[in-house]
């Protein structure tokens, strides 16, 4: 799929910091995204390092709504509603701005826990929420003729906040992975997904990179004083530190932990980290929206 990413629907606190992040910075080389001479601040090497599945983590106390969403995915994906979505954000469609209702225990109502800081699955605009999960959470929640209420918070209390029943699912790019089994049910997966480094627009330490095993032949030779900046709680925290569910052994490299995506690449911008490893479709949307702005 080609993917021509929307920037008119970036959050406008988002611009705003990557605007100051980027202020003087100067940069060369042609980046993944098609950018080019001074405009490429940053580039994402385009070799999947893993091979992810999203999935939505439903409460375990309501297996009713794991079959619901089971055959609600079985649908979307079936009458083409969800390559409309894609659409959406990869493509030439527009974005729908999702309203989340007061939480109102008197109400029959569909709570989701998310981290709204992370592009182009979920993030805000305003007091509206944007992105490819959110507009599925209101179709879901239309569909089970309740009210949709969005529940947002940092990425690793999302699977917890329903283990401990306070959410009834988990919207956020969530990859299944054994150890988040235990506070929540696993949907079917619903989206393919990888981790990607990104690096500065003059860097060319991976320009001669093929294959996963190129980009990790030279992310194993890094000491601890090079600093990788990771989304806290994802699967790229996972790669860089070690993880014996994923099979990761780790790196040498030292992980430093963001609240999101955008934020590790602005501080890396800044020079106070050497790279970044996030998912690929959050690499993508923040990097070409860093290089626009030039």
């Amino acid at each position: 799929m080609k993917k021509n990413i929307k920037f008119s629907i970036i959050p406008l606190l988002f611009i705003s910091l990557l605007t100051l992040a980027i202020a003087g910075c100067g940069s060369n080389g042609t980046s993944d995204n098609g950018a080019s001479g001074d405009s490429t601040k940053v580039k994402v090497i385009d070799i999947p390092l893993t091979q992810e599945e999203y999935a939505f983590g439903v409460d375990k106390s309501q297996p009713e709504l794991l079959t619901q969403v089971n055959e609600f995915i079985l649908s979307i994906k079936s009458d083409g509603t969800f390559d409309e979505i894609l659409n959406n954000y990869f493509g030439d469609g527009e974005p729908k701005a999702i309203t989340s209702a007061k939480l109102d225990s008197s109400k029959d109502q569909l709570i989701v826990a998310t981290n709204a800081a992370f592009e182009p699955f979920e993030y805000t605009a305003g007091d509206k929420y944007h992105g490819i999960d959110m507009e599925i959470a209101a179709l879901l929640a239309k569909r089970l003729g309740k009210e949709l209420v969005i529940s947002n918070m940092d990425f690793d209390a999302v699977c917890l906040s329903v283990g401990q029943g306070k959410a009834d699912i988990a919207m956020s790019g969530l990859t299944i992975k054994e150890d988040r089994k235990e506070y929540v049910a696993f949907s079917d997966a619903y989206y393919n997904a990888a981790q990607k480094v990104v690096v500065k627009g003059e860097d060319t330490s991976f320009d001669q990179s093929q294959t996963a095993a190129d980009v990790e032949g030279i992310l194993s030779g890094f000491s601890s004083d090079t600093k990788i900046g990771v989304q806290t709680g994802t699967t790229g925290q996972f790669y860089v530190e070690g993880d014996k569910d994923w099979g990761f052994s780790g790196l040498n490299a030292t992980a430093v932990g963001y609240k999101n995506g955008s934020l590790a690449v602005q501080d890396m911008i800044n020079g106070n980290i050497d790279y970044v490893i996030i998912d690929e479709a959050p690499a993508q949307f923040i990097s070409q929206a860093i290089n626009s702005l030039n």
